[in-house]
């Protein structure tokens, strides 16, 4: 992805969440200058990687497959200095725009559709050689527990959200014609850098083509502390 591109879905990002009255923490809007100055005392937010996090999924083409995620709050698989069992994600899904098929070893996690449009969400559970199932999936939808068919989709409007246990695999994408959506994430800890199984080979982390300054640095791109 070119740096110009990661700008501006930052941007629009920071515009569609102040549109959806959701305040930040201080640290989304630091810029590269800003984090020359920032010493171990924020060692949480580099080693947890909190903060932007954009991806195309290696497609190329982001408004169709990929997915803005902003990490607010996260513990830490490997360190046990940060003892929070639990994550927070705010993430931006546009109309028809796709995050493939995945599941988690590790996290379970609630995707709570926050406002704007409507999010589409399927469901698989996976088989022994990680593959799709054809069973039936036991689904957790604000209170509700109920089984539904292999494949099923779940339409999420603002306010309602899913729990999806671990290797659940999951698709969602905004439906189209209801607006761009605001999604929050509540987890057990998060590493998107060994926990997720996807069906298909997917690129997680850009490649970067710098055309242009970055905005706010991603969160994989912190300098360490001096």
């Amino acid at each position: 992805m070119k740096r110009s591109e990661l700008n501006r879905i930052m941007r629009e990002g920071v515009a569609f969440i102040k549109k959806m009255n959701f305040a930040l923490p201080p640290f989304a809007y630091w810029t590269p200058d800003d984090w020359k100055d920032k010493g171990h005392e924020y060692d949480e937010i580099r080693d947890n990687m909190l903060g932007w996090d954009i991806t195309d999924f290696g497609s190329g083409d982001y408004h169709r497959i990929g997915l803005l995620m902003f990490t607010l709050r996260n513990g830490n698989f490997n360190m046990e200095k940060y003892i929070k069992p639990y994550a927070e994600k705010l993430l931006i899904v546009e109309e028809e725009q796709v995050t493939p098929f995945h599941f988690h070893w590790s996290k379970m996690e609630d995707i709570i559709n926050r406002g704007g449009g409507n999010l589409l969400v399927q469901v698989y559970n996976s088989t022994e050689d990680e593959r799709l199932a054809d069973t039936p999936v036991s689904i957790s939808q604000d209170g509700r527990n109920y089984t539904a068919p292999a494949g099923t989709i779940v339409r999420l409007t603002p306010g309602e959200s899913i729990t999806l246990a671990p290797r659940v695999y999951h698709k969602f994408w905004g439906e189209k014609g209801s607006g761009m959506v605001l999604l929050g994430e509540v987890s057990k800890v998060n590493d998107d850098r060994v926990d997720n199984r996807f069906l298909e080979k997917v690129g997680r982390f850009p490649t970067i083509e710098e055309d242009e300054p970055p905005l706010y640095l991603l969160s994989s791109e912190y300098p360490e502390a001096k």
